[in-house]
């Protein structure tokens, strides 16, 4: 299954590149970890270099990020890309009607369950999926970035002076 995924990928991914969040950090080449500590710390420096300019730092993180893809909502944003509906339809298919089980032993097994919602984990499209499905989640205020490392997410708000301006959450487009 992982070089029908690649396989996938090296067609789709050229479909959606331009609407990828670019302070996503994560699942790309040439991107890591250390580049959105570094964009942060950059941002903050630059901004507190000025006398009586302050800063505050939210981090958090998604609980069992992958989990919470919706396919349909999903597939709401592709099509709103005009991404071609067989790519769309596929991942769908993909996303949905997943059966598992819990084995605990030979002799000791859960019942089977289907599920649709979610990535499967271990995956080759689960990442760039979830990047995908969180990618409008971006700042609409410059200074209030939000920079992200796969389900890792620092958002910063920039006071000038005494104005505590924006809440970090109004910043944020849903």
């Amino acid at each position: 299954m992982k070089v029908c995924e690649r396989l996938f990928l090296n067609r789709f991914n050229p479909l959606v590149a331009p609407f990828l969040d670019p302070l996503q950090f994560a699942y790309k080449a040439s991107r890591s970890c250390e580049d959105a500590i570094l964009l942060l710390l950059q941002c903050l420096y630059s901004h507190l270099e000025h006398r009586g300019n302050s800063a505050r730092v939210m981090f958090f993180d998604f609980s069992s990020a992958f989990n919470t893809i919706q396919p349909h909502n999903l597939a709401a944003k592709l099509i709103n890309m005009g991404i071609p509906h067989g790519f769309i339809h596929w991942i769908v298919k993909y996303l949905t009607n997943r059966t598992q089980f819990v084995k605990l032993g030979p002799n000791c097994r859960s019942n089977i369950i289907t599920s649709n919602t979610g990535a499967p984990q271990g995956t080759v499209l689960a990442p760039f999926l979830f990047t995908l499905y969180t990618s409008d989640c971006r700042s609409q205020e410059k200074i209030c970035p939000i920079i992200k490392f796969a389900d890792d997410t620092a958002m910063a708000g920039l006071i000038r002076g005494n104005d505590d301006g924006i809440s970090l959450p109004a910043a944020v487009i849903r």
